[in-house]
């Protein structure tokens, strides 16, 4: 076994997987897998620069890693940074920071290179082709600044990352408490345009599988599947019909920030653009025709730590 670390730090999010890898099989087992909010991406798509104060909570999460790597005693570490870095000016800065608390230089990936590591974290477990063993996957990730859109079998064949993600979109469009018409409106047309993107390279109809990733999918999930907590075991491949998506999505819709803050499964970072983000999962099923969608707890996370191997 080969004892790896991967960090994928997002838009929103930050987080860690410590895991043996069996390099013969490929099998994967959890040490310690976390998540900290960070919201790194906040203020990029307005000014183009990371803010001093994400990238100081940034920073302090990475402090907080760099121990739990130490103390697994992890031998390789890969640092993936995504839409939020790519986009920023002062990336630089971000990158120098990175380096002296880990020691590993961030690869701020392009989006294809992160469509395929969603592709290939999300898929490695589904052997046989779909989810039912027949034809192609969707693979769609829902992150804080883009979202990735991947349509393979045992290999990814097209990919394609657009800017859609939840806080970029919430950050753009927002300001009413619920959203008002006029706002979720604008956020459909955003949605509707990039698909329009992304559909030029990749063929969203085609997969007989859609997969949905990241913690827009998995909080509409948890609450389609009316659980009392967070629970990944339950949640993880989990199928969740078109009609759920659309009622948790209206439900939304319709609540306060408070209101959204008292459902029991949802993560305090989420509350302000969960939103936007079932906004951009129901599009994907209208736009694919999906009868469900198929939820991975396993991710970009997972292709990095595969990568390792």
């Amino acid at each position: 076994m080969t004892r790896v670390a991967a960090i994928d730090c997002g838009t929103n999010s930050i987080r860690l997987l410590v895991a043996d890898i069996d390099p013969a099989t490929g099998e994967v087992t959890d040490l310690d897998r976390r998540m900290t909010i960070v919201r790194l991406g906040q203020g990029v798509d307005r000014t183009g620069r990371l803010a001093p104060e994400a990238l100081e909570r940034t920073f302090a999460a990475c402090r907080e890693y760099a121990a739990v790597i130490e103390e697994y005693g992890a031998g390789k570490l890969r640092f993936v940074a995504t839409s939020a870095s790519r986009d920023a000016e002062n990336r630089d800065e971000f990158v120098r920071g990175v380096k002296d608390i880990l020691g590993v230089e961030p690869e701020v990936v392009s989006g294809d290179q992160e469509a395929e590591f969603s592709f290939i974290g999300a898929t490695k477990e589904l052997t046989g082709g779909g989810a039912d063993g027949e034809g192609e996957y969707l693979v769609v990730d829902i992150g804080g600044g883009s979202t990735e859109f991947v349509v393979g079998a045992a290999h990814a064949r097209a990919a394609r990352s657009v800017d859609i993600g939840c806080v970029r979109l919430t950050e753009r469009h927002v300001r009413s408490d619920p959203p008002s018409e006029a706002e979720v409106a604008a956020i459909r047309a955003d949605v509707e345009a990039a698909l329009d993107l992304a559909e030029e390279t990749v063929p969203l109809r085609e997969a007989r599988t859609l997969v949905g990733l990241a913690g827009s999918v998995t909080t509409v999930a948890a609450i389609a599947l009316g659980l009392t907590e967070y629970d990944s075991e339950a949640i993880h491949r989990s199928r969740v019909s078109y009609e759920r998506v659309a009622e948790v999505t209206a439900r939304l819709l319709a609540a306060t920030h408070q209101e959204r803050s008292e459902i029991s499964v949802m993560h305090p970072g989420r509350v302000d653009v969960i939103v936007s983000g079932a906004l951009v999962l129901l599009a994907v099923m209208e736009r694919t025709g999906a009868r469900e969608v198929v939820v991975s707890e396993h991710d970009i996370l997972d292709g990095i730590a595969l990568s390792l191997v």
